[in-house]
């Protein structure tokens, strides 16, 4: 018999994928990875803490976006996906321009091909999935594959960013800030981040993780941002977010709350203070608890975050 190499295979896979489905919908799920930790269910209740700190992932924990960049293109190539000819390729120039528009994964692919490149690609030689049910069936497959790929990456390359692993163990020690993660990105997805990089003492600390399967609308949109808040029972203007995109911002500052970035090189040139950021930094590394909320505490919620060390 002839023997079919990777690529073949999944591109037969993803084309019975779209062939089965009629009238095929995604639901997605609430609340799966929203947590309740030691340190929220022990003498201290939520009403206890006086500020939050919120941590998106991919960017901010550590530096991902190039590692979903290259399992992307793997997953396209695997894929065989074409568009007039041409292999379905995703430049790092664009990523840039993606990751900085468009937050989680699915809307990355459906904003790509429905809107920046206007047809979806064919798959394996074959016609183009024309109903939105085929469409959507496509981007589930790819998406499943990416993330496959993705942990492959991570479970090879992850290394945290600089600084964030010690704030967010001060920030863990101390009593009065209750501690999160809020990730677009897809649960799969980033367990294997937080598994690598946190480790199981750590994460089993965090008062809320939740990731893009808990919520329906995805960053720039706040609801994630929201979610957190009222899950925490906390005043969303107590509330601080450490972000690195602009698409994070827009979700964190639509959801009234302050927001620092720890910019990528992918980001750096964004316009954050323009977008109303309350600091940018090029790293975590001098960013401790007493430059976030000392100023909160000293002079009011309306106060200047991390005077000295922001960059201008």
């Amino acid at each position: 018999t002839m023997m079919m190499n990777r690529p073949m295979i999944v591109a037969l896979l993803l084309l019975l994928t779209i062939s089965l489905v009629h009238g095929f919908a995604t639901t997605p799920r609430f609340g799966s990875a929203t947590s309740t930790s030691a340190r929220s269910s022990s003498s201290l209740s939520a009403a206890s803490y006086e500020f939050a700190l919120l941590f998106d992932c991919d960017g901010v924990i550590l530096e991902t976006e190039e590692l979903h960049r290259l399992a992307y293109n793997e997953a396209f190539r695997a894929a065989d996906l074409t568009i007039e000819g041409e292999p379905v390729v995703w430049s790092v120039p664009y990523y840039d321009i993606l990751q900085n528009t468009v937050g989680g994964g699915k809307p990355k692919m459906f904003y790509h091909f429905r809107e920046a490149v206007g047809k979806f690609p064919m798959v394996a030689g074959k016609s183009p999935p024309a109903t939105e049910e085929q469409q959507q069936a496509l981007v589930d497959a790819l998406q499943a594959h990416k993330t496959q790929i993705y942990r492959d990456f991570i479970e090879e390359q992850a290394v945290p960013r600089p600084g964030v692993l010690e704030l967010m163990d001060e920030a863990l020690a101390d009593p009065t800030i209750a501690v999160g993660v809020c990730s677009a990105s897809t649960k799969e997805a980033v367990t294997k981040v937080l598994d690598v990089t946190l480790g199981a003492e750590r994460r089993s600390k965090l008062n809320v993780c939740i990731l893009g399967d808990d919520v329906e609308r995805k960053k720039p949109d706040p609801q994630i941002y929201n979610t957190a808040a009222a899950t925490l029972g906390m005043d969303k203007s107590r509330c601080v977010v450490v972000e690195d995109s602009m698409v994070g911002l827009r979700a964190a500052k639509s959801a009234e709350m302050k927001c620092v970035i720890t910019y990528t090189s992918s980001t750096a040139g964004e316009d954050f203070y323009g977008e109303g950021a309350e600091a940018k930094v090029p790293n975590l590394s001098n960013v401790n608890l007493e430059a976030i909320f000392g100023p909160l505490r000293e002079k009011g919620l309306d106060a200047d975050l991390l005077p000295g060390i922001k960059d201008a």
